[in-house]
């Protein structure tokens, strides 16, 4: 048997093989989605009459939940779900900034987001602090839209900016957690994010998948809540 007919029978042999194991990686992945964004949606209730209460105390009568257009797997976009840490005008008021300082427009250029954001509320900051605020997203995972663990929910608007990282990353579903925030690389600017979630998408497992679900613990433990 020549090199070419070895080269034959061994792609008909292993890709069989690496298509079962991705379809039971992602079984697997899905049944504990379900069991866990379930279980989250259960304990959700009481806790969103709380964070209502404690806004209504502050003055604040608006929706304590925000809602947002984000891309989704295969570029499909779906409405993610969150706890509103934000005046309830947050994108108007953020365009505001971004024309009137050209400090903050070059440092949301840059990393996506801003580090002493005046949008954020004071219980707010609490909620950030604690990563509360991405709860909500459990009813995304229970949909199907979202997962557990996968990268960032990006906006629609910063398409054009993941250039070349944008057709692997969107090959994943985005998650609540993911490689990224529990890389200690939080800081890091926007074109780092997209190499680290590009790298999670090209390489994503059940054996990842763990490793970044217990990370995920430490990091809320140490109070290192979401940036956004």
């Amino acid at each position: 048997m020549d090199n070419m007919s070895i080269n034959n029978s061994l792609e008909i042999t292993t890709t069989p093989l690496l298509s079962l194991k991705r379809t039971t990686y992602f079984f697997i992945k899905r049944l504990f989605d379900i069991i866990c964004s379930f279980l989250g949606i259960i304990f959700l209730i009481p806790l969103s009459i709380i964070i209502k209460i404690s806004y209504v105390l502050s003055g604040d009568f608006h929706s304590i939940f925000f809602t947002q257009n984000r891309i989704g797997k295969n570029g499909k976009e779906f409405k993610l779900f969150k706890f509103r840490t934000m005046v309830p005008n947050a994108d108007e008021v953020l365009f505001e900034l971004l024309k009137e300082d050209k400090k903050i427009a070059k440092e949301y250029k840059k990393n996506k987001k801003l580090k002493n954001d005046p949008r954020i509320t004071k219980l707010g900051k609490i909620i950030r602090r604690t990563s509360i605020d991405e709860l909500p997203q459990l009813i995304n995972v229970f949909i199907g839209n979202m997962t557990m663990i996968g990268n960032r929910p990006y906006l629609p608007r910063e398409k054009d900016d993941m250039d070349k990282y944008y057709t692997t990353i969107v090959k994943t579903k985005p998650g609540i957690t993911g490689y990224w925030q529990v890389s200690g690389k939080k800081n890091s600017t926007f074109q780092k994010r997209l190499e680290l979630e590009s790298y999670y998408s090209k390489n994503c497992g059940l054996k990842m998948d763990i490793k970044i679900f217990f990370k995920t613990f430490g990091a809320v433990i140490k109070g290192h809540g979401a940036d956004e």
